[in-house]
């Protein structure tokens, strides 16, 4: 998979995630012998938050653990958080406040307030975790790949519930919405600057593995979030 597969990181599962919103005509060309598009209960939802959010934050413990980084804001966290002793679930959130405010702002109503719902899942997640498992040791490239591909299992179960984790993707996807600028090549320029920043704190292989975790969290997001594959809204 290409470095520029990493743009679909975390913050670009939020404009993956808009590719799922229900649409008459799309559900009646693809109809089914399954019931279509029924709509998510609270209490699936809130599985599914779960779920999302416990799986990004173990991903973000693996990374952390093997001193990676990976793309958008998550990537920022976690190089930060070898600057300062702060985890990088805290970091997340605390970052992700303005991205936040700025969403209230100019997104829809439910979409800023389902992300506002994820970002505190990690921030609890965050402070869960180490009270209920400790990573000794863990070897760099099977952190890349596994905690890459649950980081993506999570992203994937708050989007198909219409969340997203905020971050530069609200940027992003206001810049596509407003100024016609693609949110894809914005978010690859980002995670480029992060990447380049990180090489003034990390060796050349741990860079190498980051982009290696950036392209199995896309890869996840790739294969199973594609539209009409998923018919629960």
């Amino acid at each position: 998979m290409p470095p520029c597969a990493a743009s679909a990181t975390l913050d670009t599962a939020d404009t993956l995630m808009l590719d799922d919103a229900p649409d008459a005509n799309v559900a009646e060309e693809t109809a089914t012998p399954y019931a279509p598009g029924l709509r998510h209960t609270l209490a699936e939802d809130v599985y599914a938050f779960l779920i999302g959010c416990s799986l990004i934050v173990m991903g973000l413990v693996c990374l952390h653990k093997a001193g990676l980084v990976t793309g958008g804001m998550a990537g920022i966290a976690l190089l930060l958080s070898y600057l300062v002793p702060v985890s990088p679930g805290m970091l997340f959130t605390l970052i992700n406040i303005p991205f936040l405010a700025f969403a209230l702002r100019a997104m829809s109503p439910g979409f800023a307030v389902r992300t506002m719902i994820a970002s505190c899942g990690v921030t609890f997640f965050a402070g869960l975790m180490p009270r209920v498992i400790t990573v000794s040791e863990i070897d760099p490239l099977f952190s890349a790949l596994f905690a890459g591909t649950i980081i993506g299992l999570g992203i994937l179960c708050l989007a198909r519930h219409q969340a997203g984790v905020g971050g530069t993707g609200i940027v992003t996807l206001w810049l596509q919405k407003t100024r016609g600028i693609n949110a894809g090549r914005v978010q690859i320029s980002i995670d480029i600057v992060i990447m380049a920043i990180s090489t003034l704190f990390l060796p050349a292989h741990k860079i190498l593995l980051s982009l290696l975790s950036a392209a199995a969290t896309s890869g996840i997001l790739i294969v199973y979030h594609r539209p009409g594959r998923y018919i629960g809204h």
